[in-house]
């Protein structure tokens, strides 16, 4: 049983796409994953763990030497560290000598990652402590006649995002209230506003300003952009909170089906340096700026005491799930890659995690 839960969002720092395995019923050969009764895009939950896990994994290298694989020391590394000390414990021999520090934190890191994840070797099979959901559709970002483009939602996507923050904590005061009849409002003081309408694609909508709306938008902008030392995210915080526009949830469904990014490939012959026979086809992506959320749902470790390693105790305490739910907050990376083609420089997503208190 789960006992601690964070929910955390993933912004498509490019396309993003998270294939459906080549199922394909429609005119996009490579189609990305979707719900099966809304149509909203999705990313598999079992997908997203495993890009998350090879994400720790980006923190180990070969040493300068390149005689043996270490732990990088980064910002990441150091607060884990700092945090997990018995990750730095000094292993010693049967003669009482001193092992290799760095080389006994690698493979403390490594435990750590297999007791969370769960192990890849299946002859020491067993539950990991972290699970997740799959990741929902938050924010689309649609062209604009006017402030370039805005970024959608509708009451059914706030509803949900709504009780899945319910699900791990409580549902902020700015999120409590009955979005079933906000539809076709946008901030106060937006930018993209025509008279009383605005387009988005080819289609025109009659919509109105809503303080509520503000409300929401500047909820949004606060989490997924937050405040930092350096600020880097003003921009995109300001555009959110005046650029957000809800929709009804028919509308909503009608773009994010049909306002992906289809990208045509070919393969070309070498030789000729013609199109192969049959070497077309078409792929569907997220498009950039796209904004989804998941939740990292957390346990206590799942071995007996002795086969805990030491960096965390197998008891059924909220406190041993905390501290895996502390381990998975402060060692994902910032960036991490999702879905196929990142040799082409798609699949690159920033993850944010979701706090209910400051900015």
């Amino acid at each position: 049983m789960f006992k601690k839960g964070k929910l955390f969002f993933i912004i498509a720092e490019t396309p993003l796409h998270p294939g459906s395995g080549g199922d394909s019923s429609g005119l996009v050969d490579l189609p990305i994953q979707r719900e099966r009764y809304t149509n909203y895009p999705k990313i598999e939950a079992s997908g997203l763990k495993g890009c998350i896990r090879e994400a720790f994994y980006s923190f180990i290298d070969l040493d300068k030497n390149q005689k043996q694989y270490i732990l990088i020391q980064n910002d990441k590394t150091k607060k884990l560290l700092d945090k997990f000390d018995t990750l730095k414990e000094i292993w010693k021999n049967e003669k009482g000598e001193k092992k290799d520090t760095d080389n006994n934190t690698l493979i403390l890191y490594n435990q750590a990652i297999d007791l969370i994840f769960g192990p890849e070797n299946t002859d020491e099979a067993h539950a990991s402590a972290l699970s997740f959901t799959d990741a929902r559709i938050l924010l689309f970002p649609v062209k604009s006649l006017k402030g370039v483009f805005a970024w959608i939602t509708c009451p059914l996507v706030l509803e949900r995002f709504k009780e899945d923050l319910k699900l791990v904590g409580q549902i902020p005061k700015e999120l409590d209230i009955d979005f079933t009849n906000i539809q076709n409002t946008f901030p106060e003081q937006t930018n993209i506003r025509i008279d009383s309408n605005i387009v988005l694609e080819e289609y025109t909508f009659k919509v109105k300003e809503d303080k509520q709306t503000s409300q929401i938008a500047k909820f949004l902008a606060k989490k997924i952009f937050p405040l930092s030392d350096k600020d880097i995210y003003k921009f995109w915080r300001e555009k959110l909170e005046k650029d957000l526009v809800i929709l009804s949830d028919d509308d909503f469904e009608q773009f994010v089906s049909t306002s992906t990014e289809v990208i045509t490939r070919t393969r070309i012959d070498d030789k000729t340096g013609t199109v192969k026979p049959g070497a077309l086809w078409t792929e569907e992506y997220l498009p950039q700026d796209t904004i989804l959320y998941s939740i990292a749902m957390a346990s206590p470790i799942r071995v007996k005491d002795e086969e805990a390693k030491g960096v965390f105790k197998a008891n059924n305490s909220n406190e041993e799930a905390e501290k895996v739910l502390e381990f998975f907050e402060l060692g994902v990376p910032e960036i991490i890659q999702i879905g196929g083609n990142q040799t082409i420089g798609k699949g690159l997503a920033r993850i944010q995690i979701f706090n209910f208190g400051g900015g």
